[in-house]
């Protein structure tokens, strides 16, 4: 045979390998496939003005429902963008949340044991009656509080200011140590170290004393830092032990509402609060993002039995029968303290802002100065409008937020902010040296609030949160002393640094700022 005929034979197999191979077969199943949903495509062509029509007025249908809901005009803003982009997965996602699927159970239960509680208010009648004879600019507050928050003022209650964990840290443990009767802790995050197992000896060892010990963590540890069976771990110790909103294997707005409450109370007499967590990097052990400075105060008085009264709520909701008489004890011999402490606390519940209100009022009350400390400045337009206002109308306003961010996101939509409160005569600062976690409000030497509440939308609205407003008491010396030298570690943000901010980051923050209110 020629070799042109060889030739010939071998290209004509090469054809039919070809033709007949794996490849050439799957390629025409997809060439098929296509085909046929081209066809049907084209069947289905002349429903398209019925489909378009029904979009179109299912997303009228949606707007109106936003437009009339109860969210803030920031909310509805970013819901009606979701549902014009994305018709029908934003209708459900809308509809989702709105009727709060999955968390009606949780819901009833918080309302019913906060609605049990009502009867051990700690209320104090003598004390609302020397603010209404003798501080009238507390009194609106105040009656607000104990009003819409079950929330009284206390006087009798000295108060001590922690400027960072590493000192919360080493005061916490001797009064642990203390008890009697009983510890109850309420934490966000919990993690295995120096400083959750320095506390957990204690706890073992108070617990097999007899001391009712009890502590409640959120569900979201779970993931990272605890195993799931913490709780019955816990419960072999002789700790009472449960997670808020534990993680399961199924969608549900339950998971959207975490408790981000910090607190310990011991024997109904001492009381902390703050930004702290149970973990390392909060006293500065292995910290990721350089020093990181929190806060946190101890009441030591009437006050503590206000978060006795915060901590039962959360305990019992999950309890058939529901004991708040711890709520009664009273300390033996009170300290005699000028000033007042309102412990306040709030969940996503009801519909009361408290935490935010709280802010306002004293954004718009004040005079002289407003001093924030917060680790994320995200929040709507009027906490903002009310800060540039407050600047404006000469009112010493500054803020200090982390130079070393936990997440960069936040800091880049923080940083969105800048220029408008800058050119307010809003001050600026970043802490160099790494993270602030604290969050501190301070105005005027009279008014202070410590406690767990962030200045974004998550905190403000999705979070169980808690927090002591402090008033007239000589402990705002202290946070004054301790604003003034963490200024002095922070770098001032001005116009013509807040233009040198990348375009990449003032890009990302205009196109995610709209969807602030969700995150």
């Amino acid at each position: 045979m020629s070799e042109t005929g060889k030739t010939a034979k071998c290209g004509r197999r090469s054809l039919l390998r070809i033709l007949f191979s794996r490849t050439m077969l799957i390629t025409c199943l997809l060439l098929l496939n296509f085909l046929y949903l081209f066809s049907v495509l084209l069947d289905l062509f002349q429903y398209v003005p019925i489909l378009f029509g029904s979009m179109v007025a299912i997303t009228a249908v949606m707007e109106l429902v936003i437009l009339n809901s109860r969210y803030d005009v920031d909310v509805k803003l970013t819901w009606a963008v979701v549902v014009a982009v994305l018709p029908l997965l934003g209708a459900f996602l809308y509809l989702f949340v709105r009727f709060d699927l999955g968390n009606r159970v949780n819901r009833r239960l918080i309302r019913s044991s906060v609605q049990a509680s009502l009867p051990y208010v700690p209320k104090e009648p003598a004390v609302m009656e020397h603010i209404k004879a003798d501080v009238s600019e507390l009194l609106p507050l105040a009656r607000y509080l104990e009003d819409h928050a079950n929330a009284p003022a206390f006087s009798n209650t000295d108060v001590t200011y922690y400027p960072l964990g590493e000192d919360m840290f080493e005061a916490l443990l001797p009064e642990l140590e203390k008890a009697e009767k009983f510890i109850y802790m309420e934490y966000f995050l919990v993690s295995r170290g120096h400083m959750w197992n320095s506390i957990l000896e204690i706890l073992e060892r108070k617990a097999a004393e007899g001391v009712d010990v009890r502590f409640l963590y959120d569900g979201m540890n779970a993931f990272t830092n605890l195993p799931y069976n913490y709780p019955k771990q816990l419960k072999k110790l002789g700790i009472k032990c449960k997670m808020h909103a534990p993680v399961r294997p199924f969608i549900s707005t339950h998971y959207n509402y975490r408790d981000h409450r910090k607190i310990t109370v011991i024997d109904g007499h001492t009381a902390f609060t703050g930004g702290i967590n149970l973990e390392d990097r909060y006293i500065n052990i292995d910290s990721p993002y350089g020093h990181w400075k929190d806060t946190a105060v101890m009441m030591k008085g009437e006050a503590a039995r206000g978060f006795t009264l915060l901590f039962l709520q959360m305990w019992n909701a999950t309890e058939r029968e529901q004991d708040f008489s711890p709520c009664l004890e009273k300390p033996t011999v009170p300290p005699r303290s000028s000033g007042f402490v309102i412990p306040y606390g709030y969940s996503p519940m009801d519909h009361e802002n408290v935490g935010e209100q709280v802010y306002l009022h004293m954004i718009n009350r004040a005079n002289d100065y407003l001093y924030i400390m917060t680790p994320y400045l995200i929040p709507d337009e009027e906490m903002i409008n009310a800060l540039c206002f407050a600047a404006k109308r000469g009112v010493d306003v500054r803020l200090i937020l982390p130079g070393i961010c936990d997440h960069k996101s936040t800091q880049i939509m923080a940083r969105s902010h800048y220029q408008k409160l800058a050119e307010s005569g809003v001050q600026i600062f970043e802490y160099t040296p790494g993270f602030i976690h604290a969050k501190v409000f301070l105005s005027d030497d009279r008014h202070a609030v410590v406690g767990t509440i962030n200045l974004d939308y998550r905190s403000l609205r999705h979070h169980f949160e808690c927090a002591a407003y402090l008033y007239g008491l000589p402990v705002l010396e202290d946070i004054k002393e301790d604003f003034r030298l963490t200024q002095k570690k922070s770098q001032q943000i001005k116009l013509e640094d807040i233009e040198k901010f990348s375009r990449f980051s003032r890009l990302f923050a205009y196109l995610t700022k709209f969807a602030a209110p969700l995150l």
